[in-house]
């Protein structure tokens, strides 16, 4: 878990923090910490469950979250660590652009 954007850098740096992929039973859980879209939460496969943070301006914008939910393609995804502030995390926003395709 890390930032892209060059000015949220010093948010979280590269290495500070992790991500997690959990498997319980047949389950796997991914967990994506407080994080932006980074290439290697687009390259996960076989994700059952996928937690997704979108909290402006530390993490991922509704778009950037939903671009990297269709690129991995959980079965079930779920935001969190969200406002609730539609300016900075619009869950309906999110939920429409993964439907969407």
């Amino acid at each position: 878990m890390y930032n892209l954007r060059k000015k949220a850098l010093n948010f979280h740096t590269k290495g500070r923090g992790n991500g997690y992929i959990l498997t319980m039973g047949d389950q796997r859980i991914y967990f994506s910490g407080d994080t932006e879209d980074i290439p290697e939460m687009r390259a996960l496969k076989n994700i059952d469950k996928a937690f997704i943070c979108m909290n402006l301006p530390y993490t991922m914008t509704e778009q950037s979250a939903a671009s990297a939910v269709l690129e991995f393609k959980p079965k079930e995804v779920y935001p969190y660590h969200f406002r609730g502030n539609p300016d900075v995390s619009d869950v309906s926003k999110f939920k429409n652009l993964v439907k969407r395709r």
